[in-house]
């Protein structure tokens, strides 16, 4: 974890009200892992406003500007606006500083060698699964996305998927692009395909709370991303917990999302009670 005052590279919209952001993060690219994240602020917020959290969509490396110099290494944050501060983001323009934290939180594990890999995502809930998609592919996987959205605006990154090796299956709610239906549908369809495989899903609740459902009942392992609102990104300020598999009012069983998280075994938690009302964070990026 490192806080690094630094400045955008690239911001621009790609779809209605869905960004794109670069950031140079010299020694970023090393340490961060598929499913995690970072606590974005700007020169334009308010001292009073709070970081916003954002998943890892991407990292890389630009060629040097000239000879002698290092390669420009940079992160890249997928966000929809959704309220002020990612208002405030979306304004941004190249050279504009931003100060960022991180690679914060626990990623996925990569699971069993040779094992089918399902990945699930709604909407901004396919940020994380891009470099975890990456990883499964250069470890030499087979890896199937499932891509979900309430109409075609919220299907992004499609052809970033495709080119790196994942095999993407797209449906929307209102039937405009791919396949007719919710998401669920097609991995109900996958399972029956694919009964031994292991699925990564990120997304908002409802829909995790389904795969979670599904999974359990095709007894396949399943981890989730889960998406809330974070004041801090280390575990310090509680904002964030969840309940974990066996709560009760006499014996709690909570989670800190920043910390123990944002990836979980689906079977550690409990679904009757994951997220308090108001807790989803409209896709990885909070207002």
């Amino acid at each position: 974890m490192k806080n690094y005052k630094t400045i955008v590279l690239s911001n621009h919209e790609i779809s209605p009200d869905y960004f794109r952001m670069r950031i140079l993060t010299p020694g970023f690219a090393a340490k961060a892992q598929p499913g995690q994240f970072v606590m974005i602020r700007t020169e334009l917020m308010l001292p009073t406003m709070l970081r916003r959290p954002f998943g890892i969509f991407r990292v890389g490396c630009l060629p040097a500007e000239c000879d002698g110099l290092p390669p420009r290494e940079y992160m890249e944050i997928l966000y929809k606006v959704v309220g002020q501060g990612t208002k405030i983001l979306s304004e941004l323009h190249q050279g504009d500083r931003v100060e960022l934290l991180g690679p914060l939180g626990n990623g996925y594990d990569l699971g069993t060698p040779g094992k089918a890999k399902l990945l699930v995502g709604g909407g901004i809930g396919l940020v994380p699964l891009f470099m975890l998609g990456e990883a499964l592919i250069k470890r030499g996987e087979k890896v199937r996305l499932l891509m979900g959205g309430r109409t075609r605006d919220d299907i992004l990154a499609v052809t970033e998927f495709e080119r790196s090796g994942v095999e993407t299956y797209v449906s929307t709610d209102d039937g405009s692009l791919g396949e007719g239906g919710l998401v669920t549908k097609v991995l109900e369809r996958k399972l029956g395909k694919h009964p031994d495989a292991e699925v990564f899903a990120c997304g908002p609740t409802p829909m995790l709370t389904a795969v979670a459902n599904m999974c359990a009942a095709h007894k396949v392992s399943l981890q989730v991303s889960l998406e809330a609102h974070m004041a801090c990104g280390v575990g310090a300020c509680l904002g964030c917990v969840v309940k974990g598999k066996g709560h009760s009012d006499s014996h709690p069983q909570y989670l800190c999302t920043c910390k123990a998280g944002p990836v979980f075994n689906a079977a550690d938690l409990d679904w009757g009670m994951t997220a308090a009302p108001g807790n989803d964070c409209a896709g990885g990026g909070c207002k």
